[in-house]
């Protein structure tokens, strides 16, 4: 009887159209990312644009259809509260991220986008080296999530037909 209620529900979910979500085509055949190979943000985000498939990073925005120019990006660490001694008991790591993707004439294909995303960290003096370490695990799992989030807002953008 669990069997039957097992390929039941299995026949269903398939019956559905559920499936899991794949890498979203890029509208742009060509695109030129103008940030560095050095920063860990910029391979990530070239790395995984490449392992798409569909979209061509170029190396220079001359022979690129679209431009992703990065117009600000900061992190920033906020004390979110304190323990009765005075001391810091919790922090907020944020990063701040702004990019706008445009054609070799200037003209927006995707005006200023902002992306703000945070997290929140304990702290203790007792644990100041494993601490630091959870604060660079955090930044690196936010510019992954970021990554995702600015290819996403990529498959959205629509060129302008000339």
């Amino acid at each position: 009887m669990i069997r039957i209620l097992a390929l039941a529900s299995l026949l269903l979910l398939g019956a559905c159209g559920f499936h899991l979500r794949g890498p979203q085509p890029l509208p742009f055949a060509s695109l030129y990312v103008a940030v560095s190979d050095a920063s860990e943000l910029g391979a990530a985000l070239k790395r995984t644009i490449r392992a798409q498939g569909t979209t061509r990073v170029v190396n220079s925005p001359q022979e690129a259809e679209a431009i992703l120019t990065v117009v600000d990006e900061r992190t920033e660490k906020n004390i979110l509260s304190l323990n009765s001694a005075g001391r810091v008991r919790e922090y907020q790591l944020v990063y701040r991220f702004a990019f706008r993707i445009h054609n070799n004439k200037g003209v927006d294909l995707l005006p200023r986008s902002d992306i703000v995303l945070t997290r929140d960290i304990t702290f203790n003096d007792e644990q100041v080296l494993a601490k630091e370490n959870e604060e660079a695990l955090l930044y690196r799992d936010m510019r992954a999530d970021l990554v995702q989030q600015i290819l996403r807002r990529m498959a959205a953008a629509r060129p302008q037909q000339s």
